[in-house]
């Protein structure tokens, strides 16, 4: 039976890392900054997540002086945010040592709160023995005086190159509407890289277009798919019918520029009062799967069928 080794380690310029392995899948998560899952990879693999070595992508200005200044990085890999996003309220800097704590086949890594916005995140992540597949609890709670209403926002970034199959909901409704869609002011329906299915929406990451783009869905399947290296990666969640979601019902939300590609669940929009916490989970999975070579929709059921547990 393999067993799930727990070391730490450093890891390019991301600094000191608590490594998970089962033998097989390892995974990354940075604890001299972030937190970020800064890689998810077969142990001989390449990595799914986007690594943003070259601090390329930022966030900082002057109205950053209500955090005490300083400049906001993407990073790379996985990190907790709430929605609704708000400029500079999303992009409060991360950049220092993340307490953390050991745990069964895992880690809970336990970020300092973040004094302006009022809030203390923190991200429980666990792998499973045999498969390395992993489990993450993402919780959020308001250490302010008074009531905040949001909700926990989950970002997955990937690795260039890649392409992503996003489930459209399938629930017969008879005469009223059963897929709903937000698009943002940049987001063009004709771009090339997105391919409206009639049940899957695909969107492929490509490193020379500069063009931001995104879509949300309101998620009934609870899924995407993103295959890359001859990869596949699974991130799962359990959407709730008829929930109170952000951005007008969604549930799930994707984004791509010429650097990564974003998978992004969400919890319900929830008034939290003080002291109280919301959480939201998720289930990964890595496979040794290439990606197909056509938008037939017969075969992306299949490998659906394959790979979501």
């Amino acid at each position: 039976m393999a067993q799930v080794t727990i070391t730490t380690v450093e890891y390019k310029n991301f600094g000191k890392c608590i490594q998970l392995s089962n033998g097989n899948v390892k995974l990354l998560a940075t604890i001299d900054l972030g937190p970020r899952i800064i890689n998810y990879s077969f142990v001989d693999g390449e990595n799914i997540m986007f690594e943003d070595v070259n601090r390329d992508f930022t966030a900082s200005g002057p109205e950053f002086e209500k955090f005490g200044g300083g400049t906001w990085y993407i990073y790379g890999g996985h990190r907790l945010w709430t929605s609704p996003e708000g400029m500079p309220k999303s992009y409060y800097p991360d950049n220092t040592p993340v307490p953390y704590e050991i745990i069964e086949n895992g880690v809970r890594l336990m970020p300092e709160p973040q004094k302006w916005n009022q809030y203390a995140f923190e991200i429980e992540v666990t792998m499973e023995p045999d498969t390395g597949a992993v489990n993450l609890v993402h919780k959020v709670t308001n250490i302010a005086a008074w009531p905040v209403e949001l909700a926990p926002w989950t970002l997955t970034v990937l690795s260039p190159g890649g392409k992503e199959f996003v489930p459209q909901p399938t629930k017969e409704t008879g005469l009223l509407g059963n897929r709903l869609l937000a698009l943002w002011p940049y987001t063009k329906l004709t771009d090339a890289r997105v391919h409206w299915g009639d049940k899957f929406i695909s969107l492929t990451q490509n490193p020379d277009n500069y063009d931001k783009f995104k879509f949300g869905i309101n998620s009934e399947h609870g899924y995407a798919m993103y295959f890359n290296h001859g990869d596949l990666f699974v991130k799962q969640f359990t959407p709730i019918e008829g929930g109170n979601y952000p951005d007008g019902g969604m549930s799930f939300e994707t984004f791509t520029n010429n650097y990564f590609l974003e998978m992004e669940s969400l919890g319900e929009l929830t008034k939290i009062e003080p002291e109280q916490t919301v959480s939201h989970k998720e289930r990964w999975c890595i496979y040794k799967e290439e990606c197909p070579k056509t938008e037939d929709e017969d075969v992306l059921e299949a490998l659906a069928a394959k790979y979501i547990r």
